[in-house]
């Protein structure tokens, strides 16, 4: 019986692949045998080419390629580059997200010092970090008729959440995009295309690490809050969320699109 879950060969690009969660993940798909593009900034470039050295030292192919996702020619020139490489793309992980203080409201605050233009920059790199990589990436998959994208949405995609005010919006409008990506694509080009989500829970990382972590790496009030609305009891760990990438890439999951997994410890559907 054929093995629905085999994606050996195929060529997978992420952006935003230098950071703790994507790191992990262009290591998992480089084991099982994919051909791994990893996209990041050029001061990412030491850390990327790492990262690249690591999973060609354990027998996988990689290659990493500076670029920025707000800016389409550079994602021009990595696409060119990835085709020279490895003559296709099958799936891609728009992984590149991010969040800046000022776009936020702290408990000291009102909407009166939010900033608008970290809003602005922030709506940018969650939004359009998105939808330009697929408008430059998506043309290979629908030439070839078949191709998975998946989005990187939060938490904050389905209920606001105190504080991260620009993140919060941005998240939720990128869940928006997903689902209407999804029937754009397969409604114009086909049902072998598909655009799904995965909403990671709460993980440490180093953009958050402020907010979860006092100085003395004890957990903030906002950790403790977190944790006890949490089934699980702790935060997730990056490689949880593997498995459910694994799925939303392969032909396991290939009637599925326009939707987003939730991987959260329970998160996001527990009350009282």
């Amino acid at each position: 019986m054929e093995n629905l879950f085999d994606i050996k060969g195929r060529v997978v690009v992420m952006t935003g692949a230098t950071g703790v969660l994507g790191s992990t993940i262009v290591k998992y798909f480089a084991a099982q045998g994919c051909k791994v593009v990893l996209l990041g900034r050029e001061k990412s470039a030491d850390i990327g080419n790492g990262l690249v050295a690591e999973i060609k030292a354990a027998g996988g192919e990689a290659m990493f390629l500076t670029t920025n996702v707000l800016n389409e020619d550079a994602l021009k020139q990595n696409l060119a580059d990835i085709l020279k490489a490895y003559g296709t793309i099958d799936i891609l992980l728009n992984g590149v997200g991010g969040n800046m203080g000022p776009a936020n409201v702290g408990p000291d605050q009102t909407i009166f010092d939010m900033d608008l233009e970290a809003t602005r920059k922030v709506f940018d790199i969650n939004i359009i970090g998105a939808i330009l990589p697929t408008k430059v990436f998506a043309k290979v998959m629908v030439d070839n008729k078949k191709g998975s994208i998946i989005n990187f949405c939060s938490m904050s995609s389905f209920r606001p959440l105190t504080r991260v005010a620009g993140y919060g919006m941005a998240k939720s409008a990128l869940a928006s995009w997903t689902e209407w990506l999804a029937g754009e694509l397969a409604t114009k080009f086909g049902d072998g295309l598909r655009v799904n989500g995965i909403a990671p829970g709460f993980i440490l990382s180093n953009q958050n690490r402020s907010l979860l972590l006092n100085p003395d790496g004890s957990l903030t009030d906002r950790s403790h809050k977190i944790i006890g609305h949490t089934p699980f009891g702790r935060f997730l760990e990056a490689d949880e969320l593997v498995g459910a990438l694994h799925y939303l890439a392969s032909d396991a999951s290939k009637g599925v699109t326009g939707t987003i997994l939730v991987v959260d410890g329970g998160f996001n559907s527990f009350s009282i």
